[in-house]
């Protein structure tokens, strides 16, 4: 872990739900487009879920953007489940939660265009009685436009992504992550 101290970015809090339960009324800032990223990404994973995966995405990509077929976040969730040995429906003896621990703004494009990156820490427990714990960081990049009067991921392929580094250390620090402040309704 790194000793040097960091650059904190605060997330604005979600101020409605929106399509698909997912949070939402993020401002029309790049810490908005942050935030949003944020909640649709744990909207689409935490319950490890194909078909919730899906519905999240057809909910918050724009026209010509990531479908349910082929953005990362269904992807993940499809892939974590096989290597469970799991179904696509998921299983109760598996809970997931992305806690977002740093983030950076990668890009902008005038207001209505941002590439925002998260680096989560994704925590799978598996099993009841003893159950395993596992840890890992997982990072998203995602192009987030202003569509009407929300962030949506837009079109295009998803942008590279971010290196997926344990926050806190030398390398994450390196590669521009900030601490992310959370509000509330991420806990």
């Amino acid at each position: 872990m790194s000793t040097e101290s960091a650059t904190t970015l605060a997330l604005p809090a979600s101020r409605l739900v929106g399509a698909a339960g997912v949070p939402s009324g993020f401002p029309h800032t790049p810490e908005g487009a942050l935030a949003q990223l944020v909640a649709i990404d744990r909207a689409a994973l935490e319950p490890a879920v194909v078909g919730r995966a899906q519905d999240v995405i057809a909910a918050w990509a724009a026209p010509g953007g990531p479908t349910a077929e082929n953005w990362s976040g269904v992807v993940a969730v499809a892939m974590l489940l096989s290597a469970a040995g799991l179904p696509a429906t998921g299983a109760p003896e598996m809970q997931l939660r992305l806690d977002p621990a740093m983030g950076f703004i990668k890009g902008t494009v005038g207001d209505d265009f941002v590439v925002p990156c998260v680096d989560f820490v994704v925590t799978a427990t598996i099993g009841s009685g003893s159950p395993r714990v596992h840890r890992v960081a997982m990072a998203d990049c995602q192009r987030m436009i202003w569509h009407g009067d929300r962030w949506v991921i837009g079109p295009g392929p998803e942008p590279a992504p971010a290196p997926s580094l344990w926050p806190g250390t030398p390398a994450s620090l390196d590669a521009g992550y900030l601490w992310l402040e959370a509000p509330a309704w991420t806990d």
